[in-house]
């Protein structure tokens, strides 16, 4: 399931167009900021229960707007205020020569200056707000899981392509070896035309040498690590982000190894390519739930 999404619901209630809107995007913990009417206020705590519970994880913007929400008759001019604004401006204009205008529609456009009478909105309002909720919900729950399964497709071909490639190194190894065994064996041919060398020495320098460079273990991890890879993406549940994470890790940690026991410029092509697939899987994944 992706953390990326959109739901959005809406009703007509008592005269008032109640319209919910649900955004999410990836994040490492939990995020909501909630933008309500001010009669919802007190149901912001329950609000973002349903959020976690529904939705788990992420960084959500959820808005409630309400059109026709204030009636003329409950608007009012708090004149206390107005009338400090107007003195202080007037002032202000007077020591600083500026010209008189029309400064009422600034007063009018400061905070507190037009308020408006509203209560708590009632519990059956907000049952009915909660149902348009829910909707929303649902939608950008469905969002993710579309989004989720798009993600999952290329996931899996990321996977596959560092299989691939793992494929490839097979044939040069050999070559690989080879070729290390006979860059050995002229350094040291020219290292013995002028120093005397216990052979049987430098051939368990050689073996030790060679061992060294032998990446065969760290094949059969990585490969491993993309079947269980693949195993955890079929496996129910759906928190799988931080797991599928992990095991990301432990690709790389392999691939850097080959990459740094490679000694070879073929097998380091296949090494960066892989590289390359494993970086793309990982941007994926910081969009998985």
């Amino acid at each position: 399931m992706s953390m990326t999404g959109f739901g959005h619901a809406s009703t007509e209630l008592n005269g008032k167009v109640i319209r919910v809107e649900i955004k999410s995007l990836n994040a490492r913990n939990t995020e909501i900021r909630c933008k309500l009417p001010n009669v919802y206020r007190d149901r912001e705590i329950d609000l973002r229960k349903k959020v976690i519970e529904v939705l788990e994880r992420g960084k959500f913007d959820l808005t409630i707007t309400s059109d026709g929400f204030s009636d003329e008759e409950n608007t009012f001019i708090n004149a206390d205020a107005f009338k400090k604004y107007y003195q202080e401006l007037n002032v202000l204009r007077t020591e600083l020569n500026i010209v008189e205008g029309d400064i009422l529609q600034s007063i009018l456009r400061i905070p507190n200056v037009i308020g408006q009478n509203e209560g708590l909105a009632d519990d059956e309002e907000w049952e009915a707000i909660s149902v348009v909720i829910d909707e929303a919900l649902h939608r950008i729950k469905q969002f993710r899981q579309d989004e989720g399964s798009i993600l999952a497709d290329d996931l899996l071909e990321r996977v596959k392509n560092i299989e691939l490639f793992l494929k490839d190194i097979e044939p040069l190894e050999a070559k690989r070896i080879d070729r290390i065994k006979d860059r050995l064996r002229k350094n040291m041919e020219e290292f013995a035309a002028n120093h005397q060398v216990d052979q049987n020495r430098y051939e368990q320098e050689i073996l030790y040498y060679i061992e060294k460079l032998d990446i065969n273990e760290e094949k059969v991890r990585l490969g491993q690590h993309c079947n269980y890879f693949r195993d955890e993406m079929k496996a129910d549940g759906v928190q799988k982000g931080r797991k599928l994470s992990f095991i990301a890790q432990e690709m790389g940690r392999e691939i850097n190894t080959i990459g740094a026991k490679a000694n070879d410029s073929d097998v380091q092509q296949c090494v960066v390519m892989m590289k390359d697939e494993l970086e793309k899987l990982k941007e994926q994944l910081s969009n998985i739930l």
